[in-house]
């Protein structure tokens, strides 16, 4: 982490940054990632929703043994069966989403290309379109995939448990959750991870 961000959260939060220096040997740099892996780490965040690591980790080596020969991208999986992406292990809706995904890139009613030059709110909109991507899912994405720096995700029950232990708070409301992240602007992303980071921890 930059002086400059680790600058802003000594100044703007002391308890933020004081949960900062103990979990920041694990806070790795996030860079953007190509546009042309948009569609695998939609389809993974898609395949992974309520599910462990060990789990996730499976059925995704069964995802791409599926493109043995060729590139994980809407027209190929729209060449698979139904049967065929259920026999990974991922539930009948987890399907629909997988081809709802791939159908509104090839009608071009979802443009993953178009992503980088959107603001925040706007990939939240083209996002969620989709069946089964909700907010946190495009709030992920946009923390880890086009590494924008200023997302908080009120829907992320990791977040809520470290904020309620770190600032001794007792079933905040998104209100006083939202006005405590103000004060993380513009780097809400980096408060994030500094909060999981303090959850891996304890």
């Amino acid at each position: 982490m930059n002086t400059k961000i680790k600058n802003h959260f000594k100044k703007a939060d002391s308890k933020l940054f004081k949960t900062l220096i103990g979990v920041e040997e694990s806070l790795e740099e996030i860079s953007p990632i190509e546009p042309h892996e948009y569609f695998f780490r939609l389809s993974r965040e898609i395949i992974s929703q309520q599910l462990s690591g060990k789990v996730v980790h499976k059925f995704l080596e069964r995802f791409i043994a599926l493109f043995p020969d060729e590139k994980i991208n809407p027209k190929n999986l729209l060449k698979l069966s139904d049967q065929k992406l259920r026999g990974i292990g991922i539930s009948w809706a987890k399907v629909r989403y997988l081809k709802d995904l791939a159908n509104k890139i090839k009608t071009k009613e979802v443009n993953l290309e178009n992503l980088q030059k959107l603001k925040d709110e706007e990939v939240m909109l083209h996002l969620t379109k989709v069946k089964g991507i909700g907010n946190w899912t495009a709030e992920m994405f946009l923390m880890f995939s086009l590494g924008r720096p200023d997302i908080f995700s009120h829907g992320d029950l990791g977040l809520r448990k470290a904020i309620e232990k770190i600032y001794n708070l007792r079933n905040p409301n998104k209100e006083k959750i939202e006005k405590l992240t103000r004060k993380w602007s513009p780097y809400r992303t980096w408060a994030c991870r500094i909060l999981w980071g303090y959850l891996d921890i304890k």
